[in-house]
């Protein structure tokens, strides 16, 4: 335990008892304790928590930290690893399984305030706080904040982090962006975030106000592409017009 709280750390410096007392504020998240059990040679920390005070031993949800011969500490079960990015992605990512799980009196405030994004950074700054200059809005469709595992079928990829959320946007500009965009951003370890959705492209490229200044041939091929499917499948696409800029 003494390892583990001396050497955790998530990326934004924070330890875990750090991130549990601020998700413990923002979720239904109880934390009930630390112990320590043995898994072969290793030693291993397991923290437990539970989402109601009146949540029995059996209902309680654990997250492990395994300290290996390196030193490094390696962290599991999958759902917990948002961790590795701070407090407020882990919180995000906890308020969305609620949501998911329809539990009543989920902090829905919290996902909303775009503050709560600045975890993720782009080339115009913390995400959130560009969302505020480009006067965006979280929707009100859910907010994920999940890791991805290598997938067995492309292990090139490795693993990485993903955040999905969708705004609206009281700018000009095509509907298709500013009427629930979608704004997607994945993180490899030790690399930096990287847009994974067209208008998170514009995001990142460009600074709040000139977003839709710029033709993108490439939105203009996925929008050619999807016509001509419609065309094939005999759907009318008469007056059908881009929704991008040109």
């Amino acid at each position: 335990m003494a390892k583990v709280a001396s050497t955790w750390r998530a990326q934004d410096g924070q330890t875990a008892e750090q991130i549990f007392a601020n998700v413990s504020k923002v979720a239904h998240f109880i934390p009930r304790g630390w112990k320590v059990s043995k898994a072969g040679n290793h030693d291993v920390v397991t923290f437990s928590w539970a989402r109601h005070a009146s949540d029995q031993e059996g209902d309680e949800y654990t997250i492990s930290f395994e300290p290996d011969r390196d030193g490094a500490v390696w962290l599991y079960p999958e759902y917990a690893r948002p961790m590795e990015l701070g407090w407020q992605a882990f919180a995000l990512s906890l308020i969305d399984s609620e949501v998911t799980d329809q539990e009543e009196g989920v902090n829905v405030r919290f996902m909303r305030d775009l503050s709560n994004f600045n975890f993720v950074t782009t080339a115009q700054g913390k995400l959130g706080e560009v969302l505020r200059r480009g006067r965006c809005s979280v929707t009100n469709d859910p907010v994920h904040v999940t890791y991805v595992p290598s997938n067995f079928k492309q292990p090139e990829l490795g693993d990485y982090w993903h955040i999905q959320l969708q705004v609206d946007c009281d700018i000009p500009g095509p509907t298709y962006f500013t009427r629930g965009g979608a704004v997607l951003f994945d993180k490899r370890a030790k690399e930096d975030w990287r847009p994974a959705s067209l208008f998170a492209r514009r995001i990142a490229a460009y600074a709040p106000g000139h977003w839709f200044d710029s033709a993108d041939p490439q939105e203009q091929m996925i929008f050619d592409t999807a016509k001509k499917a419609l065309e094939r499948a005999g759907t009318p696409t008469k007056g059908l017009q881009s929704p991008f800029p040109r």
